[in-house]
């Protein structure tokens, strides 16, 4: 074999390893960026980890309950979607207590009740320890845990079932934002869609309609052919009523979802309108809000908009969502100097504002509309979680 051959053959060997290796950072990435994966994952790490016979993760379905959903190393299906709620067993102890549980044995340990004694015993376990995954300080979902014979857990053990609990709260965050990206995107191909059919099926049919109600008025004195023209403007009024249902299926979407989709879609509108330059910025994934929070937020910055448009002779303007407080806000922020000459002398003492607040104040939010040292203005509306009014 020549000396030639043999480094080329070294090289493919080592592109090789190197493709390998980003294949499996991939498949990483991927599953850190999917909910189910990560979950099922740290099922299976906490095996390999802590070297227990099983490992399974049980996620909150309602704020008192978790359903134990994903499991590693387990033989029986006893354990499948069984409903843990809180204080019972050694996974409901630990969403009362918001901290680590252990047991030596289960069946027969005095530290918990044993209303899951049976599905225990069929799985044949006995040690056991239970620890949260946080999201803030939020308890989550449960990690398990566990040995099929009686033995003591030292504190190493709920450590490193700590750590990989860690590794899965940042992991649903990352899933959290990457769902949430993915579902924005989805809405703004829905509206894209939407529009493009609007403009484009929706005016054909329109201008075929006109030319068929003109054709009828030049062929009244031919029977024939007044009939097929009459089944053409049936054929096109059914198909404008499918456009209809089928822009009205693309517009439904959830109002959380649709929100940011929304504020862009504003300020392309202002932009395109004014000329100003009109940009939009989510600095973080918001919590989701009811239909009533979602449309004030729109409709101030809606108002904002307007308001900049009217007075402002601004270069630009900046439309901003993030989490606030316990709540949401949005924060329209123009650069323009017009304020000073066109309003009155205390800012946000037009009607419509003073509307906007008087219905975020019966949401028990805000809205305020102050000038900036530097020239500009700057409207905020906050709305708090519908679970956190104040």
């Amino acid at each position: 074999m020549t000396p030639r051959r043999h480094v080329a053959e070294d090289l493919a060997a080592e592109h090789n390893a190197v493709l390998g290796g980003l294949l499996r950072e991939r498949e990483e990435l991927l599953a850190t960026l999917d909910r189910v994966a990560a979950l099922n994952g740290t099922a299976r790490l906490i095996r390999e980890s802590i070297g227990t016979h099983s490992g399974f993760v049980a996620e909150l379905t309602a704020p008192e309950q978790a359903v134990i959903r994903w499991l590693s190393g387990l033989r029986t299906d006893a354990l499948q979607d069984l409903a843990v709620p809180v204080g019972q067993g050694i996974g409901g102890r630990v969403l009362a207590l918001g901290r680590p549980v252990r047991v030596n044995d289960y069946v027969s340990s005095p530290s918990i009740t044993h209303q899951f004694d049976a599905q225990v015993r069929g799985e044949g376990l006995a040690a056991m320890i239970a620890v949260p995954i946080f999201n803030g300080t939020k308890t989550v979902a449960v990690a398990y845990a566990a040995m099929r014979e009686p033995r003591d857990f030292g504190d190493d053990a709920v450590q490193s079932l700590e750590d990989i609990a860690g590794e899965a709260a940042r992991a649903l965050k990352l899933a959290s934002v990457a769902e949430s990206d993915r579902e924005t995107a989805l809405s703004a191909e829905r509206l894209r869609m939407q529009s493009a059919l609007h403009d484009s099926v929706g005016a054909l049919l329109f201008s075929i309609g006109v030319q068929v109600r003109n054709l009828h008025e030049d062929i009244s004195d031919n029977p024939a052919l007044e009939s097929r023209l009459r089944r053409l403007e049936g054929d096109v009024s059914a198909a404008s009523r499918a456009l209809r249902e089928s822009l009205l299926a693309l517009s439904e979407s959830s109002p959380e979802r649709a929100l940011p989709v929304e504020l862009a879609e504003h300020c392309r509108s202002f932009q395109a309108r004014c000329g100003v330059p009109a940009r939009f910025v989510q600095l973080a994934p918001v919590p989701r809000l009811d239909a009533e929070r979602t449309g004030l937020l729109v409709a101030a910055v809606r108002e904002g908009l307007l308001n900049v448009e009217k007075h402002a002779g601004a270069l630009s303007v900046v439309v901003s969502l993030l989490p606030s407080d316990d709540g949401v806000q949005v924060v329209v922020a123009d650069d323009g100097t017009g304020h000073r000459a066109e309003e009155a002398d205390e800012p946000g003492t037009g009607m419509g504002l003073r509307a906007l607040a008087e219905r975020a104040a019966r949401l028990g939010g805000r809205v305020s509309l102050v000038r900036d040292e530097d020239d500009g203005c700057t409207l905020r509306a906050w709305v708090p979680e519908p679970c956190r009014r104040r």
